[in-house]
């Protein structure tokens, strides 16, 4: 089949003229279209036109996509243990019904408060949360996610430390998370440095200390990516004058862990997909950003605060919004320029509707069935724990096979058994990380445990 030639042809969503075309490839410098494509490789081009069915009716275009959507294999219909960053925790039904009222789903924009009251009021009360959970004194209205999250730690502390060029950040970190840092700040001429574990699963303390010189922050996750939690206090000994950032991914851990900034930490920033957000295909997430007092003035975004109006009521205003649209560009201490405001508003339901108590029992089950699971696997022949470090409700499993052969066996029995680590670290073809929430049931721990067997019994025969 001849595809269309696109210098030629008319589209009937593109406007653009064939002149027009012709004239912005001149610009650009190049001959053809498909000059533009060229650092795609050719075996995942489509050189076909799309075959789509059809046409049909309304009725029966929603009857193939029903159909299509029917292949996919969910946490709906599987007992789910991925984690790695995204936790499927119950959300209340109420929060859904809610995020769907006109003035939450077409919100004003806070700019002008004397209209957006509700808005602002909401964004106050979720970071209020934050400065309870994390232990640190002032939180932004939030984030994109929790990489993005990291790399605004990472500038900030980088412009309190303006004589060093130095970062380091714990190899046990979301690689996803160090990966989107190295991308912000490659051209920055920040170096980092990237410090490896111990056999215990929690950061090499003598390696840390080793590197800390001439750092200007250190950043860790816990639990970390490996499901493994930090000893806070260690990690403040090993790193004395840096900047401390702790990373959290599993925001739930918060509900019993203690926090950050009871040990010191200078800045909190994760991910809070975790307080009631479906996983929902990989977004849309919400990142937060919790500093101690003397930092607020250098947090990106932007930042609500109480006041009371002419008549001595109470009252929300944006108190610190330091980005290029309202200050001049070269005062702004980032460019990102927004924050994920319905997303912060569902994690605030959760929070608020769950409490302190509700958020501590979902902590505490998730802990307790995550290292019951941990208890029965270790009686497994053939499995292996192969770190030895307390952790939260995730873990790292190993067996004598790929882990990719494990999970597929798992998968024919409706288990989505976890994460394979060999796409992040090399020499860990046969590990993988499973997650355990509330949600999980003793029946399908138990199932878990006997079909993890049972598939290793296959692989040895």
């Amino acid at each position: 089949m001849t595809l269309p030639d696109p210098l030629t042809s008319h589209h009937r969503y593109i406007p653009n003229a064939s002149q027009d075309v012709r004239e912005m490839l001149d610009v650009v410098g190049v001959d053809s279209i498909d000059r533009l494509f060229d650092t795609i490789p050719d075996a995942v081009k489509l050189n076909r036109l799309l075959e789509v069915p059809g046409p049909w009716s309304e009725i029966e275009t929603r009857r193939w996509f029903r159909g299509l959507a029917a292949k996919n294999r969910t946490a709906v219909d599987h007992a789910s243990f991925l984690g790695g960053g995204a936790y499927a925790h119950y959300q209340p039904a109420c929060i859904d019904q809610l995020l769907l009222r006109a003035e939450f789903l077409t919100a004003y924009t806070p700019y002008q408060p004397e209209v957006s009251q509700g808005t602002l009021q909401s964004i106050f009360e979720y970071q209020t949360h934050q400065c309870l959970l994390t232990g640190l004194d002032v939180a932004n209205a939030s984030l994109y996610d929790g990489s993005t999250a990291l790399c605004e730690a990472v500038l900030l502390a980088e412009r309190m430390h303006k004589n060093k060029t130095k970062v380091l950040i714990a190899k046990s970190v979301h690689p996803h998370y160090r990966e989107t840092v190295r991308t912000y700040i490659q051209n920055l001429g920040i170096e980092v440095v990237e410090v490896g574990w111990s056999d215990d699963g929690r950061v090499d303390l003598d390696a840390l200390r080793a590197a800390a010189e001439g750092a200007f922050a250190v950043a860790v996750q816990s639990p970390n990516f490996l499901g493994v939690v930090e000893d806070y206090d260690a990690i403040r000994a090993a790193s004395e004058g840096t900047t401390r950032i702790a990373v959290v991914a599993e925001a739930t851990s918060l509900g019993i862990l203690t926090p950050p900034g009871a040990h010191g930490f200078d800045i909190c920033v994760g991910e809070g997909q975790a307080w009631g957000i479906p996983t929902q295909f990989g977004g849309p997430f919400v990142g937060f950003m919790v500093v101690r007092d003397a930092l607020k003035r250098h947090m990106p975004g932007r930042l609500v605060g109480e006041t009371v109006d002419v008549d001595g009521r109470r009252a929300y205003v944006l108190t610190l919004a330091t980005r290029e649209q309202h200050i001049r560009r070269g005062k702004a201490t980032s460019n990102i320029c927004t924050n994920e405001a319905l997303i912060a508003l569902a994690a605030n339901m959760y929070l608020s509707l769950l409490g302190k108590e509700g958020l501590r029992e979902v902590a505490l089950q998730s802990m307790q069935k995550a290292n019951y699971l941990r208890t029965k696997l270790s009686e497994v022949r053939g499995v292996e724990l192969p770190f030895s470090g307390p952790v939260y409700n995730e873990f790292v499993i190993r067996t004598p096979f790929p882990a990719s052969e494990i999970l597929a066996d798992l998968e024919h029995e409706k288990i989505l058994g976890g994460i394979p680590l060999a796409g992040f670290f090399e020499g860990r073809a046969n590990d993988f990380l499973a997650a355990v929430t509330e949600l999980h049931t003793r029946e399908q721990l138990d199932h878990y445990v006997a079909a993890l067997s049972a598939a290793i019994s296959r692989e040895r025969r």
